[in-house]
């Protein structure tokens, strides 16, 4: 598998075919894989949290998502192949599992959208074995009752929907705690998409790197994380002017 650096956060490769060949691997191997849905945000957050940077480094796979990062690489002179967006990576992967048979827990979301995104998933595929669904949070206190539920389920993909950074800190804190647990995938606000709680922007701005204009538009309070996007910009054209301006 093919990986870039993107300002020192490593992103895969990877197309949503691959992602979901290598998704169909994991499951046969005997432990948990964690799987990140990189985006300018993840980035930026990860220069500022040691804790995080390591999580992405340490992780098993590291989706491309979003327009603006494939964009950067591009600029870099790094390409990536395509965009993988989380919420569609949710979808294609319930819907293979709903043909190999192995069952889904979806963790977070708040007021209820996990709950609604599996209903929404069971409608969709009503062969997909969902184990369970339970809202929670990602801290400290509630995290051994989670994990005993999660394994109690006998699933073998997690879904969880805390938001970055929490969600993956969450995984990788965890990752030795979550029995049968074979893909864990940090998903952000997926649950909301899922469940048409939030409208995802149309497939031209998508292509186009403006998602971030429909999302403010459609949610004004995403306005300080939307500041993260100028910043991933500002600081990806700076690091490509610095290499054009470092001696040969």
């Amino acid at each position: 598998m093919n990986s870039i650096q993107v300002l020192g956060v490593r992103v895969d490769d990877v197309t949503i075919d691959q992602a979901l060949a290598q998704t169909d691997e994991w499951m046969q191997e005997p432990r948990l894989h964690h799987i990140v849905t990189v985006n300018p945000e993840f980035i930026m957050a990860a220069q500022a949290n040691p804790a995080f940077a390591a999580a992405l480094a340490a992780s098993d796979l590291n989706l491309p998502d979003g327009a603006n990062l494939v964009r950067a690489a591009k600029h870099q002179g790094t390409p990536l192949r395509e965009r993988v967006a989380g919420t569609d990576y949710v979808w294609y992967l319930c819907a293979v599992a709903a043909v190999c048979g192995w069952k889904i827990f979806l963790l977070g979301g708040r007021d209820g959208a996990g709950y609604a995104a599996a209903a929404r998933l069971q409608t969709r595929y009503p062969k997909l074995k969902i184990a369970g669904a339970y809202e929670g949070s990602p801290a400290l206190e509630e995290q051994a009752a989670i994990t005993q539920r999660v394994q109690e389920s006998a699933a073998q993909i997690l879904f969880v929907a805390y938001g970055a950074p929490a969600q993956d800190l969450w995984i990788q804190r965890n990752r030795d705690a979550l029995g049968d647990i074979r893909v864990a995938v940090g998903v952000g606000g997926a649950f909301d998409y899922i469940a048409k709680r939030v409208k995802r922007a149309p497939t031209w701005m998508q292509r186009l790197g403006l998602e971030w204009g429909f999302r403010l538009f459609m949610q004004p309070w995403r306005f300080k994380r939307q500041m993260a996007l100028a910043g991933f910009v500002y600081q990806a054209l700076r690091q490509k002017q610095s290499k054009h301006q470092a001696p040969g």
